[in-house]
Parts: structure tokens; sequence; C-alpha cells
């Protein structure tokens, strides 16, 4: 499977919205590559949903969607046609999916991103998700197991914090969301870090190597949110 800071794996797929070349397609965009276990089942249909409900709210943020599960074609469209036309979920109904759902019955994807976990099942992906910047590296990985649904809330928000650190050269502390202060690197020499203790520059310094500071959030968003 890739690793954080690999090039993503290439290959061509079929999908509920045509043939794509994955990654060369997605170039210049952030993407959020994704397994779930199969297609009509419960889990999976309320992820969808959610997915779906929220694409918008991905690409202000420059950012594409692509599912995938080990079915065929036909199959996924009878399903994402049944989330439309039948269920309600967390008050959401009549959704549809328009953003790709990879078929991969030969486990060709699923296998080449580590999707599958034998200790898991030997049939199904996982629940993988992938972030790829819009150079093609896989910048983030989060993997839930086949009883777990996915937090929506926090892929969002990794995915605006890693834009975030990449705009403003810093890091993001545990639970960060725009607004919250951010960390400014650890001092790299011993005259760097006496500064940092010495003067305030706009920092707040705990000590020589935990420094934050402010980042207004309409500043954030206004550089982050740029469609």
């Amino acid at each position: 499977m890739p690793r954080i800071g690999d090039k993503a794996p290439n290959f061509q797929a079929i999908t509920t919205q045509g043939n794509i070349n994955f990654p060369e397609d997605y170039i210049g965009k952030w993407v959020i590559l994704f397994s779930h276990p199969a297609d009509f089942t419960p889990v999976c249909t309320s992820e969808f949903m959610t997915f779906a409900s929220l694409e918008d709210k991905f690409g202000k943020a420059n950012c594409k969607l692509v599912g995938l599960s080990i079915d065929g074609l036909y199959s996924h469209i009878a399903w994402l046609r049944t989330i439309k036309d039948k269920i309600e979920f967390n008050g959401m109904k009549n959704i549809e999916v328009k953003f790709p759902l990879i078929e991969d019955i030969t486990m060709e994807v699923a296998k080449k991103y580590g999707m599958i976990q034998p200790g898991e099942s030997k049939t199904q992906a996982v629940r993988a998700v992938f972030f790829i910047d819009p150079e093609s590296i896989v910048r983030a990985i989060i993997y839930y197991p086949l009883s777990l649904g996915r937090n929506f809330d926090e892929i969002y928000r990794a995915l605006i914090a890693m834009q975030t650190a990449d705009a403003f050269s810093v890091a993001t502390p545990a639970d960060w969301n725009p607004g919250d202060d951010v960390i400014v690197s650890p001092a790299g020499t011993c005259g760097v870090a006496d500064e940092r203790m010495t003067s305030t520059d706009g920092l707040d310094c705990k000590d020589w190597f935990f420094c934050t500071k402010k980042l207004d959030k309409q500043e954030v968003l206004d550089t982050v949110l740029k469609n």
C-alpha cells in the first residue's frame, strides 16, 4: 500500500461517471479516494448519502471525491438509484450520488491501495480514506473497520488543516479548527530558541519548542475556500 509522502499509485477504471485515469485526471485538485465494503449494505449507504450531501462543501475546498468497492458497475448503478429513490437517513432523502464510484471486481485497485485487510475480510475492502494533494502525493490515510461508519466532520477538518498548514507554513494542534491558534515550527538553533523566549513577535511561547500564534478564521477560509 502507498505510504504518506508517496506518489498515489496510478490506475484506469470504469466508474458510475465514466472512465477515469487516476490520479492524472485530478492534477491540481485534492482528492479523497475512499473504499467501502459492499453495495446494498446499511453502513455504506449511510456513508454515501453523507458524502454526497457534502460534495459541494468539499468542492469549495478544491477537493474531489472518488469511491470504490469490489462490486460491478451495474450493482453500483442499481444501489445508487435505490439510495436516491427509497432511502432516508439522518434527515437526508432524495440524495443523488454524483461523484464517481469505481468498479473493482478484480480487486486490482483495492490491492494496489492496501484496501484489503485479510484479518477483516478477504473479499471486501475496509473503509479506507486516502487524502491526495494537487501534486498527486498521498498526504494522509485513515482506516476504519467494516462495522464502523466514518466521521465526516473529521475527514473535512483534516482536509482543511492540511491545506492551512501548506498555505501558512504552520502546523495544527490537537482538535484544531479554523480560528484556533496554530503551531509555529520549533526553533532549529540555540539562537532562535533564545529569541523565542525573549521576544514576543506575535508568538505565544510556553517554552522554546512550543510556540503558537493567532491565525484569523476568515483569513484561513478566504485562502482555502477559493471556489
